[in-house]
Parts: structure tokens; sequence; C-alpha cells
């Protein structure tokens, strides 16, 4: 069995800001994740069915446009779990279509909370250090163009590494 995820990468340079960020609050797991927005949460899957996730993934991008993503200020998820993330104020519905079209096939899940298009910047802390993260970052923006989401498979020691990128399709 394999661990894996799939995710829109934020490019840089506000990947590696916002991921220093979270270590700087005292999210040391931030290390080993990439910064994203996750399409389908970290699942086991038997290693055999990873041609037939990528033949899928393909699939999912072939009927997706690339799209623009902007995000903006600080949200949280608390009292019901202890995250505080960025939000995105653009390009919540084309996330929502792209995660519905990779969750289907090999990679159906249940999702234990209803999907909500994010990039986590604190997770499981203290609520001194959820607070801070939420205020300091509430004035962060920046603005992208998500043209394709990755695979990314967990491994033990490296922490989450992008096996395969899938193109969006481009605007005409």
């Amino acid at each position: 069995m394999v661990t894996i995820g799939v995710a829109v990468a934020i490019p840089e340079p506000w990947a590696t800001q916002l991921q220093d960020y979270r270590t700087s609050v005292g999210d040391t797991t931030a290390t080993q994740i990439p910064t994203h927005i996750t399409l389908i949460p970290p699942i086991e899957v038997p290693a055999e069915d990873l041609p037939a996730v990528e033949a899928h993934l393909d699939r999912a991008a072939s009927g997706v446009a690339e799209f623009r993503i902007h995000l903006r200020g600080t949200g949280t998820f608390r009292p019901v779990s202890p995250v505080v993330f960025v939000t995105l104020v653009e390009g919540i519905s084309q996330c929502e279509l792209l995660a519905d079209a990779v969750r289907r096939g090999p990679l159906a899940v249940d999702l234990h909370f209803p999907f909500h298009p994010h990039v986590t910047i604190a997770h499981h802390l203290a609520d001194a250090q959820l607070d801070r993260a939420f205020d300091e970052l509430a004035d962060f923006e920046c603005e992208f163009t998500a043209g394709a989401f990755s695979l990314y498979v967990h491994d033990e020691g490296a922490g989450w590494q992008p096996t395969r990128e899938f193109a969006l399709q481009p605007h005409a």
C-alpha cells in the first residue's frame, strides 16, 4: 500500500513564504508538506493500482480548464478542527469542480468534512499559535493561474513528494 494525495501546488515565491511561515509558528510538519490546496486528502491505495489512478487523473485533467486562484486573508475551522488557513477569494468553484472530477473512479472517497478549498498555515497547535497565524497572515494576498494539479506520494523520511503533474486545459 502507498499513501497518496492529490493537490494544486502553490507556486513560488508564495509556496516557500507560506511554508516558512508555517514552520515559524511551530508547525514542524510543514517541512514535509509542500504548500498546496488539497483535492483528495491522504488515502491508501495498493501500489499496483497507481497506473489506473494516474490514468484516471489524466482523464480528470483533460476535462478541466486552467483557472485563476486569488488567495487573501485567513480563516479557521476552529472549534471543529484546529486549523488556520489562507482563504480563496477566487477559484473556489473551480477547485470544487476539479476535486469532484478527481474524487471518482479509483479515487472515490468519502470525506470526513465537507470540501472547502484552502491553504493550511497552522495545524494542531496551541490556541495562541493558531491565533497568531490567523492575525499575522490576515493581510496575505497573491494571485496565480492554476494550470495543473499533482499526485503526491508520502515517503516516511522525506514527507509528501510530488510524483506526477497533470496539466489542465489551456484557455482557448
